[in-house]
């Protein structure tokens, strides 16, 4: 008996957790951070302005439209760094103001875990991507955890002589945290 009542409840609340839809993008709770390699020495960084749109029924992933917009010029290296990395050489912030991930397919691997793959777009640069996504629903709001790894030469962030990759490695790590309600 006790164990009919434990499965009822687990599954009662798998039920309500899927019975939320998200429209909107927490930004004071969510986080979009980097890292890097330069010299051999593992660099980390983040983005501290991003937003963008989102309608996503956990109960119909196939459905969902995601679009992810970054501010390039909100970036923080934590070092002295920052205003050369917002120039010409690196993210052209300028002439490319923002970054956009633009999901296509979003598919769950179990109730937790999704693979997603999308579109990020870098500098006029579009490149498809794909990760996997943790999912935890939280009350009416849901978090989102992923990592992915792209090559900045992929998107010529590090031109000129910043296009070796003996001082700065060309994979970036990607690590982010979206809230949604």
């Amino acid at each position: 008996m006790k164990s009919t009542l434990m499965a009822l409840a687990l599954a009662w609340a798998s039920l309500n957790a899927h019975a939320v839809e998200y429209k909107s993008i927490v930004a004071a709770q969510s986080e979009i951070g980097f890292a890097y390699k330069q010299m051999g020495v593992t660099m980390d960084g983040r983005f501290r302005s991003l937003g963008g749109s989102i309608q996503l029924d956990p109960a119909k992933l196939a459905q969902a439209k995601v679009s992810i917009d970054v501010a390039l010029a909100s970036f923080d290296t934590g070092t002295d760094a920052d205003q050369e990395v917002g120039g010409k050489s690196w993210f052209n912030t300028q002439a490319f103001p923002k970054a956009t991930f633009t999901a296509h397919q979003i598919k769950a691997l179990n109730p937790q875990q999704w693979e997603v793959s999308g579109s990020l777009s870098i500098k006029g640069k579009s490149v498809d991507v794909k990760f996997p996504l943790q999912y935890t629903p939280q009350g009416k709001t849901g978090v989102f955890k992923g990592t992915l790894t792209i090559r900045r030469a992929d998107f010529n962030i590090g031109e000129g002589s910043w296009s070796k990759f003996d001082i700065v490695a060309n994979d970036v790590q990607i690590r982010f945290q979206l809230t949604a309600q």
